[in-house]
């Protein structure tokens, strides 16, 4: 029998990390109706605190890269999953909605030390690290298997309140885990202060590169179309699909669960065929799932739909090893993050745009809407591939 080694150890509780500060974040959704009702704001002010959470998280990859890199990578976990913990009990807490939007942004800013600091690690760790992030990756989509149904069933039993919270324990238990199992790594830059990483200079050489700045344009509009979907598709199920919170609350989960299962595939798929053509294949997924979203007929379409934008939303997996291929080893830390930072600032525009459009036009074109968004990108890419553009 195979012993566990402790890369796989690293491996899990990177994923289970990801888990909690995504249970924090996606427990929201499912009761952002009873929310709106309690508050007494629109879908546009909601989706105004939903982008601010977005916003801070992304935000905070850049910079936790670079703590990384001066403190090493498991202090800066600890921090985001701890984190998660005390501001969702904050949130949960909120007496106003000007405070349940100061709740999200802070909850997006810790949840996202994470996630950058955590491939970093893996990158460290694996070689094949189109695989290790589809398994860290999956902790998201669990999250989504995890919250919704239980955020939904919490949310009309015992109020939204109580909904929100339920990350608080997952994520105390995660913490815990962690800095029992998980040992120091060596700082990459332990005496550069913070003042000497943020050069101008070197930022806008990142990302101006044509192997850089193509990929954040496709990650850019994907994430645009994700940040929406995390946030508006039960709401889009029970107004547009006349759906109830709990049955919306399930096919949102299911949604996750989708992804969770083909999360790997994905990122198999981008080792061995390719980035770009992965890619693609999701991108196009996701929207022709939008579409049968929309103008489906029946339950039938809803189920098609789910397995269609889960599989296709995935993404990730495939997309952003793209950036570590052609990133050094001295940039992964910080330069991941920036990358972050500036692909999912811009997308975490999805939720107020999306909620925008469904006040002014109805739930049916804002969706589609996104289709016709994953669309583009599709065609960035096949674009670059006919004419060998090289980006």
């Amino acid at each position: 029998m195979r012993r566990w080694r402790y890369s796989e150890t690293v491996l899990a509780l990177c994923t289970l990390a990801f888990f909690a500060t995504m249970v924090g974040r996606l427990a929201i959704s499912p009761v952002l109706p009873m929310i709106t009702e309690d508050f007494d704001v629109t879908n546009s002010v909601v989706g105004v605190a939903m982008t601010g959470m977005w916003m801070a998280y992304f935000l905070s990859q850049y910079p936790s890269g670079i703590f990384a890199d001066r403190y090493g990578e498991r202090p800066i976990i600890l921090i985001a999953v701890g984190g998660t913990a005390v501001t969702s009990l904050f949130l949960a807490l909120s007496p106003f909605f000007a405070v349940f939007v100061f709740g999200t942004i802070a909850l997006g800013a810790v949840a996202g030390l994470h996630y950058s600091v955590a491939t970093t690690l893996l990158t460290r760790t694996y070689d094949d690290i189109g695989a290790a992030i589809g398994v860290h990756n999956s902790g998201g989509p669990a999250a989504g298997l995890v919250a919704p149904p239980i955020a939904g069933w919490v949310g009309v039993t015992y109020g939204w309140r109580a909904a929100v919270a339920i990350a608080v324990p997952i994520a105390i238990l995660v913490y815990v885990l962690f800095s029992r199992f998980i040992d120091p790594t060596e700082p990459r830059r332990p005496n550069q202060s913070m003042q000497e990483r943020v050069d101008v200079g070197a930022i806008t050489d990142l990302l101006s590169r044509p192997k850089i700045a193509f990929p954040i344009c496709l990650a850019i509009a994907a994430a645009f179309v994700w940040q929406a979907t995390s946030t508006f598709l039960p709401t889009f199920l029970t107004e547009h699909r006349e759906q109830s919170t709990e049955l919306a609350a399930v096919v949102f989960a299911s949604y996750f669960v989708v992804q969770a299962i083909t999360q790997v595939g994905v990122g198999a798929v981008s080792d061995r065929v390719g980035r770009d053509f992965a890619t693609a294949g999701c991108l196009l997924l996701a929207g022709v799932g939008f579409v049968i979203f929309v103008v489906g007929p029946g339950f039938e379409a809803v189920v098609v739909g789910v397995v269609l934008v889960g599989t296709g939303l995935g993404w990730g997996a495939a997309l952003l090893p793209r950036f570590m291929d052609v990133l050094s080893d001295e940039e992964r830390g910080a330069g991941f993050g920036l990358i972050r930072t500036v692909y999912g600032f811009i997308g975490a525009l999805g939720s107020v745009a999306t909620g925008l459009f469904a006040d002014l036009f109805g739930w049916g074109v804002a969706f589609l809407v996104l289709a016709g968004l994953l669309g583009l990108g599709f065609c960035a890419i096949l674009v670059n591939w006919l004419f060998s553009l090289g980006y």
